[in-house]
């Protein structure tokens, strides 16, 4: 894939994730949601940091390549976006839902990361990082974060200040 193509693919994801932004944050406890959507921007673009750091990742074209070395679309939009879906998808779910709901969002997530891998210069797999690696790293931040949102609501719900 040439360069204009995987930008044009970086700016449809980004469109589209601004498009459904909103739709997301105004359902029913709007802190929340907002709470829930800077966790995970926070922790995943710490994540990806560090892993590009340590040259497990590279983003070889990204927006704004002088000043971030992250693929910042993904981390500040389509990442905490599909943590807030999961976020309210798994609201009331006891534990074991909650572990199963989390394939329908990261299965295709993982398979979209891999086909961009392979056949694309936005993202490349280093030192022996692989699939595998992306899908248990993908599924641990999910969960992280969903406890640590949890852990919130049941310190909002005893009125404790966090």
């Amino acid at each position: 894939m040439n360069k204009k193509s995987e930008r044009y693919v970086l700016k449809t994801t980004t469109v589209a994730a601004l498009l459904l932004l909103p739709f997301a944050i105004v359902k029913r406890s709007f802190k929340d949601w907002i709470i829930v959507y800077l966790v995970s921007y926070i922790g995943n673009s710490f994540a990806d940091r560090y892993l590009v750091s340590k040259g497990y990742l590279k983003y070889n074209t990204r927006p704004y390549p002088d000043k971030f070395l992250i693929n910042a679309p993904f981390d500040f939009l389509v990442y905490p976006l599909l943590l807030l879906y999961y976020n309210q998808a798994t609201l009331n779910s006891r534990p074991f839902i909650t572990v199963l709901k989390l394939f329908p969002f990261v299965l295709p997530q993982m398979a979209v990361e891999t086909i961009l891998e392979k056949k694309t210069d936005l993202i490349q797999w280093r030192k022996g990082w692989s699939w595998q690696h992306s899908l248990v790293s993908l599924l641990a931040k999910f969960l992280l974060c969903r406890m640590v949102i949890g852990l919130i609501r049941t310190l909002n719900n005893r009125n404790l200040s966090i």
